[in-house]
């Protein structure tokens, strides 16, 4: 809308220059000229007046939308170059009729168009789309692009604080993927998963911040501001994780192997900028809490658990998810601890017996850290499920038992990762 809001008022500032110096009669002697060269035989028209008219106008928006629109400069030129044959092809056709079609009004509004649509493209507003091409080019759904695009809010490149969600996803048997598969089919079973979450993630709304042959990172409430990035990015994680156990399946049955993969999600401060050198830049978030969703994602393989969140996630999202605490973890700084959490399912959706579960599960954790063995290890035995495993709930009896045979490691004030 932005753009085409310029190119609307490029146009009419062209069209009223033109008509200006026609009514000011500026062409005439360029036409008399014209008509002598080409002999008594051509003819000048009241309709061939009118025609012109309707084609200066049409050059002048139509060029004022491909300078404004158009990021490349080269192609724009091109594009002149092509309306500028094509007005000296439609004056050529009609002279071998021997109708007198002067080409002056077009060629100008095509330069007026050219000119003043490449002084606005290459003004702080004009230049936007070209900056958020260079940087996000489809690292953003469309609809996020034209949303950043129209938006009046500030760039700020230069770096902001902004609170947003990270969400990583990484595999964690490539060893095995490696010995069981060739190059060629150990690429593609990747770029597979990579091109399905991906495109999915971005679709969802977020921005794809890291995307390798190991895992995918993106962003949720950065570059467009979301309050709601932390509802979104856990409610993305939990669709993510069905598409991909669907996507198993189908490379169970290609190529007899499976993903392992895990996911980390956390929420807080970030520090939003456009990172990198002129060779390789783009939008990125960094900071601690972009940290703490990559160790959040490993830690996944600590306790067996798929999505790990973090405490802000956590405080942001609670009216929309279930999840159960698991641990509390060292910070970077190894002077605090914070509490980490596994995603369960969206509020309300989860059956009745999971929820009396879960809420056994935390009391088990609970007693746990009051060293109270005896109690958190009934609660943990209510919780289980005999129908399916639990892996976080059978790492906590695990720990329990060695616990007691007097390993240390286990201890609950001792954290984890």
């Amino acid at each position: 809308m932005r753009h085409l809001k310029a190119s609307l008022i490029v146009g009419l500032v062209s069209s009223l220059l033109v008509m200006g110096m026609a009514a000011a009669n500026a062409f005439r002697p360029l036409e008399l000229s014209m008509l002598q060269f080409m002999g008594p035989g051509v003819s000048k028209s009241l309709l061939i007046d009118t025609i012109v008219g309707f084609v200066f106008l049409f050059y002048a928006f139509g060029i004022a939308w491909v300078t404004v629109d158009i990021v490349r400069f080269s192609l724009k030129t091109v594009v002149v170059a092509g309306a500028f044959l094509q007005v000296i092809s439609l004056s050529w056709v009609f002279g071998l009729h021997q109708i007198f079609f002067p080409p002056f009004a077009p060629a100008l509004a095509i330069l007026l168009s050219f000119g003043v649509g490449t002084l606005y493209a290459r003004s702080e507003t004009g230049g936007r789309k070209r900056i958020l091409r260079h940087l996000f080019e489809d690292r953003i759904s469309r609809d996020s692009f034209y949303s950043l695009l129209n938006s009046d809010l500030p760039l700020n490149l230069g770096g902001e604080i902004r609170e947003a969600s990270v969400l990583v996803c990484e595999i964690f048997n490539h060893d095995e993927l490696m010995e069981g598969l060739s190059p060629a089919d150990y690429v593609a079973m990747n770029n597979l998963f990579l091109h399905i979450s991906s495109d999915f993630l971005v679709e969802w709304g977020a921005c794809l911040d890291e995307c390798d042959g190991e895992s995918l990172r993106v962003i949720f409430g950065a570059p467009l501001p979301d309050p709601d990035h932390a509802k979104s990015a856990c409610k993305a994680a939990l669709e993510l994780v069905q598409r991909l156990e669907v996507l198993n399946q189908e490379c169970k049955t290609k190529w007899n192997q499976t993903f392992d993969f895990r996911i980390g999600i956390n929420s807080g401060d970030m520090i939003g900028a456009a990172y990198g050198s002129r060779r390789m830049g783009a939008f990125s978030v960094s900071g601690e809490a972009v940290d703490f969703a990559r160790r959040l994602c490993e830690g996944n393989l600590e306790y067996g658990s798929g999505v790990l969140i973090g405490p802000g996630t956590l405080r942001l999202a609670a009216e929309s998810i279930e999840a159960r605490p698991l641990d509390m973890v060292r910070t970077r700084d190894e002077r605090t601890r914070e509490e980490i959490y596994e995603l369960l399912g969206l509020k309300n959706a989860l059956p009745d017996e999971e929820l009396k579960r879960r809420d056994h599960f935390w009391k088990g954790v609970i007693y746990y850290r009051e060293s109270l063995m005896d109690e958190a290890l009934d609660s943990f035995r209510a919780a289980l499920n005999p129908d399916r495993k639990d892996p976080p709930l059978e790492y906590y009896i695990r720990r329990i038992e060695h616990l007691r045979a007097g390993n240390h490691d286990s201890n609950p004030n001792n954290p984890r990762f």
